[in-house]
């Protein structure tokens, strides 16, 4: 579980790193990086309703989320990313998001490095 220093929490937060950060698409999921002043790397998750019913979202979120836990080394300090849901997630594996997850914020890092 990510502890909530990890987890971006307010509407804004989410909003700016949606607006201004480096995105990357993949066929499940959408990742958004953003340098941030803070220390520390902070998630936030967005999973629609276009993804499923209640079951559904909350699976597909538990399974981001535990890939963003393992992914977290990889990091650094200093930045927030937004990982939102397409409505195919809700048939992917953990395994098929965790590539999706790595892939997406190895893209961001280095635009943002760039």
């Amino acid at each position: 579980v990510l502890s909530r220093a990890h987890r971006l929490t307010r509407g804004s937060d989410y909003k700016h790193v949606v607006r201004r950060g480096t995105r990357s698409a993949a066929p499940h999921t959408v990742t958004h990086v953003i340098a941030a002043s803070g220390e520390g790397v902070r998630f936030g998750f967005i999973v629609g309703r276009n993804v499923g019913g209640a079951v559904v979202r909350n699976t597909v979120r538990r399974r981001l989320k535990a890939a963003s836990l393992e992914l977290l080394p990889l990091m650094g300090e200093g930045r927030d990313v937004v990982i939102r849901a397409l409505p195919a997630a809700a048939d992917a594996d953990f395994a098929t998001l965790r590539r999706e997850v790595e892939r997406g914020l190895r893209r961001g890092l280095d635009r943002i490095a760039a």
